[in-house]
């Protein structure tokens, strides 16, 4: 490994290729897979990983918390907000299938139905694939959604611009080394990122979960659950926060949780980077 060696979910001119450019000058890796991206940082492959947690229109990227969950060496360094945008690429007005990644054919679907309201959707592995599709059978009238350098990497026709549903698109992605959770320094002027659990046979478990945050009027940006994967009804909560008092509240807020049964496990206290 070197320092400037970083990995993100590919391939090449992908939104998060995009975001990875924002964060790193030096050489980019791709991976096929959000887990495998992840797993090379921890094996100590990679010095660091971009990869995308949470979409504005279609929620958060389940596979980027679910390994975050699960393991004990990765923490969150920066967060890269890119707005999306995308494009209906191909060669002909005429099209007979529309290929993409499920969420680019989700964040489109008011364009399609006045559009193209009969045409098949196929899902692909990422935007950049549909492209590479798309162009690899010209003769077919297909159509790719997916950003505009996707789209100039395989020489498809713009054939319509900012089709996405809502022009407030977003992304968030998450810059991830290798750094014990415990280790992690809480930072005033940044965003922090937990994942909590309570135990299952307490009364009013989420209420104590929140208390502790509520009453020192901690700003909780974010609170969603996901399976812990162990039996029906057993979750983990992801929290995000804002670090905008004295960080000693927190640390408090989470010797609170810790004491009425619950675990918290800090993912991270870092810097965002909002880019136009």
């Amino acid at each position: 490994m070197t320092a400037s060696q970083v990995g993100f979910l590919g391939p090449a001119s992908s939104f998060t290729h995009q975001a990875a450019r924002k964060f790193s000058a030096g050489e980019l890796i791709a991976y096929p897979s959000i887990p495998a991206t992840l797993k090379a940082v921890a094996e100590g492959v990679l010095q660091a990983a971009i990869v995308p947690v949470e979409n504005s229109l279609e929620g958060s990227v389940h596979a980027t918390i679910d390994f975050l969950w699960q393991s004990q060496k990765l923490t969150v360094k920066k967060e890269i907000v890119l707005p999306i945008r995308q494009q209906l690429l191909g060669y002909s007005k005429v099209i007979k299938g529309i290929y993409s990644h499920p969420q680019a054919l989700a964040q489109s679907q008011n364009y399609l139905q006045e559009h193209y309201p009969n045409v098949p959707q196929f899902a692909t592995s990422s935007t950049t694939a549909a492209c590479k599709y798309v162009a690899a059978h010209p003769e077919e009238q297909l159509a790719a959604i997916a950003g505009k350098e996707a789209g100039e990497r395989y020489d498809l026709t713009l054939l319509g611009a900012d089709i996405q549903d809502n022009d407030l698109n977003q992304t968030r992605f998450w810059v991830v080394e290798q750094t014990p959770s415990q280790q992690v320094a809480i930072l005033p002027q940044q965003k922090m990122s937990l994942l909590v659990t309570m135990p299952n046979n307490l009364p009013g478990a989420l209420h104590k979960m929140l208390a502790p945050f509520g009453w020192r009027e901690i700003d909780l940006v974010k609170i969603e659950s996901r399976p812990l994967k162990t039996s029906l009804g057993e979750y983990f909560f992801v929290l995000d926060l804002l670090v905008n008092q004295d960080p000693r509240l927190i640390e408090n807020a989470l010797t609170e949780l810790r004491l009425l049964g619950g675990t918290a496990k800090v993912l991270g206290c870092y810097p965002v980077e909002v880019c136009s």
